[in-house]
């Protein structure tokens, strides 16, 4: 909650009240920078640009996950209509309300039971790509009790089963296979500046340690396991995955075993053949003279020779 205010005292502060404080930043490895700004400069903007309002509810838990890990915290997000995970909220014209206003009648619509105030009010960031964007977050701690109970309502709010498909709460932990809880969630598919928001949050509430946060985000660019392995993790049966896996050998390795049995088998026919030249040789010969035989039989006797002959006799002539 000191962090949230003293983000939104920077953001109210006046150009002409002297040299601002560096605004914080994420430096976590492999995610990348966006520039920060004040709410001050954000508002100052032109109208040729856009902003965006969203916010992160969140509330202590005391809960342990197998009675062993421990959650610290509930984060709620959304399941978007695009299968794309993303934080309450959307875009606000600043023709006619204000970022907070704007923001709770939005809230109103997926959530049906929350106001947020300026108090709220966590940081600014201008997005990256050709659209001229800058992305206010806001930050509402509550109980769990009432987190719960604004879950509740989200399910008959007039958005839920039509742009928010359901909320869902951000595991914070990291389990020993070091992939499991906040890395796995971390490479799932985010909207806009969504994962950049979620983890500036995290560490700007100090709700995650920032080493933590930098192991999660290195494990989701790790190259991913194989499909079997994924499988076998999730149904425990590890002892088949392994089986499989040796089965499954890379196919390099499979055409050079191929290639060697080939070439074996080649030199052993070569071997065997040159051991045995003159039986080839007879069998050639004998081949020969079975062949020739009909030949030789038909220069002795010619097939039609015998018609010939008695084509050729003279008829006898009648006796007078």
């Amino acid at each position: 909650m000191a962090a949230m205010g003293a983000m939104a005292a920077i953001g109210a502060l006046p150009a002409g009240a002297g040299a601002l404080p560096p605004l914080p930043t994420l430096g976590v490895p492999g995610v990348p920078e966006l520039k920060p700004l004040t709410r001050y400069e954000a508002m100052r903007l032109g109208p040729g640009w856009s902003h965006s309002c969203h916010a992160m509810l969140y509330a202590p838990n005391p809960g342990m996950l197998f009675g062993r890990i421990p959650l610290r915290y509930a984060v709620l997000m959304q399941m978007r209509f695009d299968g794309l995970l993303g934080f309450p909220g959307g875009f606000v014209d600043r023709r006619y309300w204000s970022l907070e206003d704007g923001l709770n009648r939005v809230l109103g619509l997926g959530l049906g039971c929350v106001r947020l105030t300026e108090a709220d009010y966590l940081c600014s960031h201008l997005t990256e790509g050709p659209h001229r964007v800058v992305a206010h977050f806001y930050a509402r701690q509550l109980t769990l009790e009432e987190l719960h109970t604004i879950e509740i309502s989200a399910v008959h709010s007039r958005d839920h089963g039509l742009e928010v498909m359901g909320m869902v709460r951000v595991p914070l932990y990291t389990q020993k296979d070091r992939m499991g809880g906040l890395p796995n969630f971390l490479g799932n598919s985010f909207v806009g500046t969504a994962k950049f928001q979620l983890l500036f949050a995290l560490k700007i509430l100090n709700m995650v340690p920032e080493e933590k946060l930098a192991e999660a985000v290195a494990a989701t660019q790790k190259p991913k396991k194989q499909a079997i392995d994924q499988a076998a993790a999730a149904t425990g049966n590890l002892p088949a995955a392994k089986a499989a896996n040796e089965l499954a050998a890379p196919a390099k390795t499979g055409n050079e075993l191929a290639d060697r049995a080939e070439n074996q088998a080649a030199a052993q026919a070569a071997a065997e053949a040159a051991e045995q030249p003159v039986a080839g040789l007879e069998s050639g010969a004998v081949a020969e003279q079975l062949a020739a035989a009909p030949a030789a039989e038909a220069v002795e006797q010619p097939a039609g020779l015998g018609a010939d002959a008695v084509a050729e006799q003279p008829v006898a002539e009648p006796m007078e």
